[in-house]
């Protein structure tokens, strides 16, 4: 009886672990998101037409890490505020990914 209880203990800890690591990964996701969206949010207020090819990047990465149409796009025309969009979208999964286990 006891054995069992202890292992049952063990199971649920290690669920309750991969469950925090789980959300920490996503909290993580979420901030280098914020990161991304005030980096472009600079550009649009400063009025600027050109995205660094290393903010293309990591926004690229990043959308493609969440299915997003913005991915099938070539990378050139697509403007600022579709940027943020796309990333904003990401986030959200992100976010409401985490409500499905409450």
């Amino acid at each position: 009886m006891i054995e069992e209880t202890c292992l049952e203990i063990g199971e649920l800890q290690e669920h309750w672990l991969a469950e925090k690591r789980a959300r920490m990964a996503r909290r993580e996701q979420i901030h280098r998101i914020d990161d991304l969206i005030e980096e472009f949010e600079k550009l649009n207020l400063a009025d600027e037409a050109e995205v660094p090819i290393e903010l293309k990047g990591r926004a690229t990465a990043v959308i493609a890490s969440g299915p997003h149409p913005l991915e099938l796009r070539a990378v050139e025309p697509v403007a600022i505020a579709e940027w943020m969009d796309a990333l904003y979208d990401v986030q959200d999964t992100l976010m409401f990914a985490g409500d499905d286990s409450d």
